[in-house]
């Protein structure tokens, strides 16, 4: 799934997520200002669904138009990667990730 909410807020003339998270407060969905720049520039990692029935109605949308499938990203049946062993190359590095989407300090 891929988060939309900031061009469902763009095609209703909601440029700033300060002006989407005063209207959000406006109907009892109060927001900090971390958690709103979660929502309106990265990917949330989970989301109530009474916060997406709030936010569907300040900006008359539905569910549809705020998460968008990607069926394409999702790993198909039958396909599975080629074993290592076959190919020659070893298991790839692990490589930490924040769950912010920031990137890590230098090492």
């Amino acid at each position: 799934m891929r988060w939309n909410l900031r061009l469902a807020a763009a095609n209703r003339g909601i440029w700033k997520a300060s002006e989407l998270q005063r209207k959000l407060a406006e109907r009892g969905l109060v927001i900090s200002a971390g958690k709103m720049s979660g929502l309106w520039s990265g990917q949330p990692i989970s989301i109530k669904l009474a916060d997406l029935d709030v936010i569907c109605a300040v900006l008359g949308c539905g569910i549809e138009e705020l998460l968008l499938p990607e069926p394409e990203t999702v790993p198909q049946p039958g396909r599975t990667a080629a074993p290592q062993a076959a190919t020659g190359t070893g298991p790839s590095p692990v490589v930490p990730r924040r769950r912010d989407g920031r990137s890590l300090p230098p090492v």
